[in-house]
């Protein structure tokens, strides 16, 4: 008989206290009010996950996301209302700790897996009017605003009078 699973899971050697106590929070949350979703600050080293900018000009947003590494054909990019969903792998082009040279790592820094970001836009977006660009490892997502989510302005005339008092008539 093993004893391992009887152990708390903070006194076990392969895992880090920390994560463990993380992976207990996430449970929580995940159990108490499943459609609130978290990233996932817990993961491992071999996991993936991009960068990503979010600018807005009058009539678009542009997403931009780092995916170096990645192939364009392991990116899968989805609109749906007012929600933008980028979801990828970026696989790692050696198998465990040793390659098929024989040579063994003493130390392993990049990082690999799947990963799927979902954002809320400020707008409903028409998934047919997105434009999508994949170069030199940066996804860039240029998304239309619809005309009723265009700030709509005036230029305000600047005078050198003073307004009249409130309650007081003007002489």
């Amino acid at each position: 008989m093993t004893t391992r699973p009887l152990l708390p899971r903070l006194w076990q050697e392969d895992e880090h206290p920390l994560k463990a106590f993380r992976k207990d929070i996430d449970d929580l949350f995940q159990s108490w009010a499943p459609e609130f979703r978290l990233p996932d600050l817990a993961r491992s080293h071999t996991d993936f996950w991009p960068r990503v900018n979010v600018s807005e000009t009058e009539n678009e947003l542009q997403v931009t996301a780092e995916l170096p590494g990645v192939d364009e054909k392991n990116i899968d990019v989805t609109v749906t209302g007012d929600e933008l969903t980028i979801k990828g792998e970026k696989r790692s082009e050696i198998d465990e700790k040793k390659d098929e040279k024989g040579r063994s790592f003493r130390r392993m820094e990049r990082s690999y897996g799947s990963f799927e970001r979902t954002m809320a836009l400020p707008f409903d977006v028409d998934p047919d009017k997105v434009h999508a660009t994949f170069r030199n490892g940066v996804l860039t997502l240029t998304l239309p605003k619809p005309a009723d989510a265009k700030k709509k302005s005036k230029k305000i005339a600047i005078t050198g009078e003073a307004l009249p008092a409130q309650g007081k008539k003007a002489a």
